[in-house]
């Protein structure tokens, strides 16, 4: 599920905001957003990838989450 969702996001990345795949999933992995995903207490790791990718693009836009 958590894999599925990173590749959603770096897929994502990938057409949104045209970066290369190694880009793209450096991006992801390397986010805290991704750190809040892999820690299952936050919940996030079930959330929609529309919600959690605007969460991201707000971290890569601002350098912290919202």
């Amino acid at each position: 599920m958590i894999e599925e969702l990173a590749k959603e996001l770096a897929l994502r990345l990938m057409e949104e905001k045209s970066l290369s795949m190694k880009e793209a999933l450096d991006a992801v992995y390397n986010s805290e957003t991704y750190t809040k995903v892999l820690d299952l207490r936050t919940g996030l790791f079930a959330q929609s990838t529309a919600y959690v990718y605007s969460i991201l693009e707000t971290e890569l836009l601002t350098g912290k989450m919202r």
